[in-house]
């Protein structure tokens, strides 16, 4: 599996997996092959027991490389093919930023679950209309925040602050470098009318992860700031971006996102999240151990009994997709609930606009 690109990044789970589904119990397409994330939401609903029924993207390039990837898929000829398809549950989406909303809210009123990749929306307006389809349809609008659930360092973070291992989460702070590889990018990811700026775009991850770690549905942008360091040939683009957050419940955060990941590096990102508990702390490192090796998924908790370091790739699996079918089949919210997925694209898009402020 390759960690170079991000934007590629398609992780598999290397130990057992335990199918929660048989064949075509749970049936899925792809309307939408934009963004290289889709193959890691295939990959996790596959990895569940899914079965992959369909595809369609308007470039024919993009499907051909999909269906040689994952074999057997049927090729659709347009997106209503797919949406009004009655043999399928979900459509998954890696369309461009600015056309998921809009694509997602006509598969929920066709009656299917709707799985897109971050972010599910780019302005106030579109969470707006998302919410009102979601209570009007009663289907489910998800977002693959891979950043949180398909990383196993964070999985099991999230376990043992659960269990009550740090105490009461008081405090969480997110740094998340990203590499560019602008030649490799598409016009449209420098725009952010179509893409989002980098809080909306990436800052999205982040703020999903502060939401879960401190257990709040509901937060404040208490500061953003975006800005253009190292591209001027992209003079619309930010390359740079940090936000701090008030939960609810009193935790704060601070988010930190940037594409400035060095050539060096043997991961797209050296990304870390400390987690501030009443009785510990915890640090995961995600994709790397700089300078030690290249394995990720490390996690190092410090509690009332010691210092501890746990090395969990290939132990934890990914459990939000097979919780995510469960879901999705008996009408439940046990993986996440519809208020956190629209709270967390609301807040990546305040966050957007209180750095545009400061632009102004």
């Amino acid at each position: 599996m390759q960690k170079s690109d991000g934007m590629n990044y398609a992780p598999e789970f290397s130990g057992e997996i335990k199918k929660v589904v048989k064949k075509d119990e749970f049936r899925f397409s792809i309307c939408g092959l934009k963004h290289g994330h889709v193959f890691a939401m295939t990959n996790g609903l596959l990895e569940a027991g899914a079965t992959l029924v369909s595809v369609y993207d308007d470039d024919i390039e993009l499907m051909n490389a999909f269906c040689r990837r994952y074999p057997g898929t049927r090729v659709s000829k347009s997106e209503e093919e797919v949406i009004n398809d009655p043999d399928i549950h979900l459509v998954v989406s890696a369309a461009v930023p600015c056309m998921r909303a809009r694509l997602g809210i006509k598969v929920m009123k066709a009656g299917k679950d709707y799985f897109c990749d971050k972010p599910g929306a780019l302005t106030l307006e579109e969470v707006e209309c998302v919410r009102e389809a979601c209570a009007e349809t009663k289907r489910k609008y998800m977002v693959y925040f891979g950043e949180r659930i398909h990383v196993e360092g964070a999985v099991f973070a999230e376990q043992e602050i659960k269990k009550g291992r740090i105490g009461r989460v008081v405090h969480v702070t997110i740094l998340a470098p990203h590499r560019l590889n602008s030649d490799s990018r598409p016009s449209w990811f420098f725009d952010p009318d179509k893409n989002g700026s980098i809080l909306c775009d990436i800052g999205s991850h982040q703020i999903e992860q502060f939401l879960t770690y401190t257990g709040n549905e509901e937060a404040d942008i208490t500061h953003a700031y975006e800005a253009n360091y190292a591209n001027p040939d992209h003079p619309y683009f930010h390359d740079y971006g940090e936000c701090t957050l008030l939960g609810t419940n009193g935790a704060t955060g601070i988010v930190r996102v940037d594409w400035f990941t060095p050539s060096g590096l043997g991961a797209w990102g050296d990304g870390r999240v400390f987690v501030v508990g009443t009785k510990g702390t915890i640090e995961i490192r995600k994709y790397v151990d700089i300078a030690q090796n290249d394995a990720s998924d490390y996690v190092y908790i410090v509690d009332g009994l010691g210092e501890n370091v746990y090395s969990v790739h290939g132990q934890m699996g990914f459990p939000f997709f097979p919780a995510f079918i469960l879901d999705s089949l008996n009408r439940t919210e046990e993986v996440m609930t519809q208020q956190h997925v629209i709270s967390s694209m609301r807040l990546a898009v305040e966050a957007s606009l209180k750095a545009s402020e400061k632009r102004s």
